[in-house]
């Protein structure tokens, strides 16, 4: 029965995940939010085409679908079974399956999950990546040393979660591939946001 709770919470992670608050707002707006800008459905690129109120709202949505799909896992089954949630509502959220596996980068939704498990960790690494976006303009840099410190920190102060943040980290890391070789190159684009009428 316990086996059956967890695997039902795992599956519901991920369908957690597959919530796309840019690509709904997009909607409501009459824009396709994964044909404009850099067609990513994130908060970068609900900045850049929806404007600041779209983005912020898309960040806030996506850490709130990560921390429930965790919080639930914690309270009515295993901390394992949550760990294993904050991989599977991240899965979600970048290979949704009813947008034909083409989603976000996972950054939010991570930093929402990882709050359920640890939240002192999670916001001061959080702090420190926003920290970095707003010296060097480019979340990319911020979100990409945040992803390899984190694991770092959860070995510190929470060493039974450091196989999952590994996970997290190297899903962060892959999905940001091609701002790597931007970031190599020197062409990677700073933080834009759309001016609102």
């Amino acid at each position: 029965m316990k086996l059956f709770i967890c695997v039902l919470l795992i599956l519901l992670a991920y369908l957690l995940g597959n919530i796309s608050p840019s690509t709904l707002i997009g909607k409501m707006k009459g824009v396709d939010i994964k044909k404009e800008g850099s067609g990513n459905a994130g908060t970068t690129n609900a900045l850049r085409v929806l404007g600041a109120k779209a983005g912020v709202l898309t960040f806030a949505l996506d850490i709130l679908k990560g921390f429930i799909a965790v919080w639930l896992a914690l309270q009515f089954s295993t901390f394992y079974c949550a760990c294993i949630c904050v991989i599977a509502v991240m899965l979600g959220h970048i290979w949704p399956v009813i947008y034909k596996f083409k989603g976000g980068k996972g950054v939010a939704t991570a930093i929402g999950a990882t709050l359920a498990i640890n939240p002192i960790v999670t916001l001061v690494v959080t702090a420190f990546s926003l920290g970095t976006i707003a010296v060097t303009k480019k979340v990319s840099i911020g979100s990409l040393l945040a992803a390899v410190i984190y694991p770092i920190a959860t070995f510190i102060f929470m060493r039974k979660f450091f196989p999952f943040a590994l996970i997290i980290c190297l899903i962060i890391i892959i999905k940001h591939r091609e701002n790597i070789r931007r970031l190599k190159k020197g062409e990677e684009k700073n933080i834009t946001v759309k001016k609102e009428k």
